[in-house]
């Protein structure tokens, strides 16, 4: 046997890579999962006090119960929940260790990372979408005073934030800001506040703006950002507004370079959707697999826990077939 070989290699640690461990383990196949940051790392990102939409039974992975105090778990209790799956299920998981070159030779996979090189006959990346943000691509982005990520209100207590966005990162940011005595202006392109928020957030944030108390440029878009001030471009012209802090909660995508340096094709068109068959969930390149939320390309909203954990089975399902 060669060594550092595994029967299969997953790239990324999140709840769908879990789930392919999880099945390489049931089918009695070695297996090892490399993650760049910690166990579960894009929920671990999450907004400290983050609820989720989902109810826990339908984000349990693994036969492992999730049992929750309320009907909707919390991002604490989530973040136990995996530690408990990986330690459950015995998961071969490297954390805080960035693969940075994967390529092809013959019939296996070199796998090479910060802290080791690793030899595989198959490859599933599930590398997830949260790592990199969307940018404004506007002056003024680059400066300190402008998150793309949310940690908690506190920090921003009786300053002037604004949030860019209209879906539940953004909505959430706002009202969690707002509840701290921030000074809340929400900065929307649509004429809406998006249907799919959380339909226990939705009123509240409806009814904030309604009384004025976060006020809201519809169909607008921030079109500078300084120091103290920022631009904004409204249907009756552009004006300047005194700020503090900016959350662009313009959305994230998946690594996309990382993609296809690994050989894997990506439409050219806006949705950048990788290629990969629907039923087996390979990849143009013979033995690597996507799962998860980086098989939707810019659309990350098409894919997530509850309906891509059945991706493992059919991934194994293949590999299983082809061996």
């Amino acid at each position: 046997m060669l060594e550092n070989y595994f029967d299969v290699i997953v790239i990324g640690a999140g709840p769908i890579g879990l789930t392919c461990g999880i099945e390489a383990v049931k089918r009695g196949r070695s297996h090892l999962i490399i993650e760049k940051g910690c166990l579960v790392n894009s929920i671990f990102h999450y907004p400290a006090n983050m609820t989720f939409f989902s109810t826990s039974e339908r984000l349990e992975i693994g036969n492992v119960p999730f049992v929750s105090h309320g009907d909707k778990p919390t991002r604490r209790e989530a973040l136990e929940y995996f530690r408990r799956v990986k330690q459950s299920w015995n998961l071969n998981v490297h954390t805080y260790e960035n693969v940075f070159e994967l390529k092809k030779e013959e019939d296996l996979f070199h796998v090479i990372s910060n802290k080791g090189k690793y030899i595989s006959k198959n490859i599933i990346i599930s590398t997830g979408f949260y790592d990199i943000p969307n940018y404004l691509n506007i002056p003024g982005e680059e400066l300190p005073k402008v998150k793309h990520y949310f940690d908690e209100a506190h920090p921003y207590a009786y300053l002037k934030v604004i949030v860019i966005g209209a879906a539940n990162s953004a909505v959430d940011v706002a009202l969690e800001t707002y509840r701290r005595a921030s000074e809340v202006t929400m900065v929307i392109r649509e004429d809406r506040i998006k249907e799919n928020v959380k339909y226990w957030v939705k009123p509240d944030i409806d009814n904030r703006i309604k009384e004025g108390s976060i006020k809201t440029f519809f169909n607008s878009e921030l079109v500078a950002i300084r120091d103290d001030e920022v631009d904004i471009n409204t249907p009756e012209g552009v004006i300047s507004i005194k700020n503090d802090f900016v959350f662009a909660m313009t959305g994230y995508h998946s690594d996309f370079s990382f993609l296809e340096k690994a050989g894997v094709t990506i439409s050219t068109d806006d949705q950048r959707t990788p290629y990969f068959n629907e039923d087996t969930f390979e990849t143009n390149v013979k033995g690597m697999f996507l799962a998860g939320v980086v098989c939707g390309g810019m659309d990350n909203g098409k894919w997530f826990i509850e309906n891509s954990r059945y991706h493992a089975q059919n991934i194994f399902d293949h590999i299983d077939k082809s061996a």
